[in-house]
């Protein structure tokens, strides 16, 4: 695939991950991703041969790689797991706040709308957030309860992700913070 070809393709997925991080799988209609994006409308099947399922898992997929890379960054540079988890709700604070409380998690709005009914969206779901629990794992390695202490941060930060963009407020971010940092001391 040539450049132009695949600044179209990163355009599709860009407004397909913005449609669905605000708005649910239901908002990132081919027609609205096709208006979005700007690309003609034979780009999005030509890229995307198999349809709105593809386009979305795809789009799924490479937020979670986005999110997994920044968080990444901050283990590496985080001295502390509780400074680690506190630069990622920080993060990710940031990121919903910025967005006018519209982008919590990218994959969350995916998993609630469609991981009981479409297989590939269910397994897209489930590698992100098992690339997550797994990022948690490491950083948390030598913990004696490595395994279920990463489950569960990772369950306090999306309910505290739903939290803070139902309420509009990092009050609920900043308590999981607290409370994460009491369980990996």
């Amino acid at each position: 695939m040539g450049q132009k070809g695949a600044e179209t393709r990163d355009r599709l997925l860009d407004a397909t991950q913005e449609l669905v991080e605000t708005g649910g799988y239901a908002a990132a209609g081919l027609n609205q991703v096709i208006a979005a994006s700007g690309a003609p409308r034979g780009s999005l099947y030509f890229h995307f041969p198999e349809g709105k399922d593809q386009l979305v898992g795809e789009s799924v997929r490479r937020a979670g790689r986005t999110i997994g890379a920044a968080l990444e960054d901050l283990a590496g540079s985080s001295p502390s797991v509780a400074e680690f988890v506190e630069g990622a709700l920080r993060f990710l604070g940031d990121r919903l706040e910025e967005s006018g409380w519209r982008k919590g998690c990218p994959v969350a709005t995916v998993a609630l709308d469609m991981a009981s009914t479409s297989d590939p969206l269910q397994e897209a779901c489930s590698r992100v957030y098992t690339s997550w629990e797994s990022a948690l794992r490491a950083r948390l390695d030598g913990h004696p309860d490595a395994d279920d202490l990463s489950v569960t941060i990772l369950a306090l930060i999306e309910g505290a992700l739903l939290l803070a963009r139902t309420h509009r407020s990092r009050e609920p971010l900043s308590r999981v913070s607290r409370q994460i940092t009491a369980l990996v001391r």
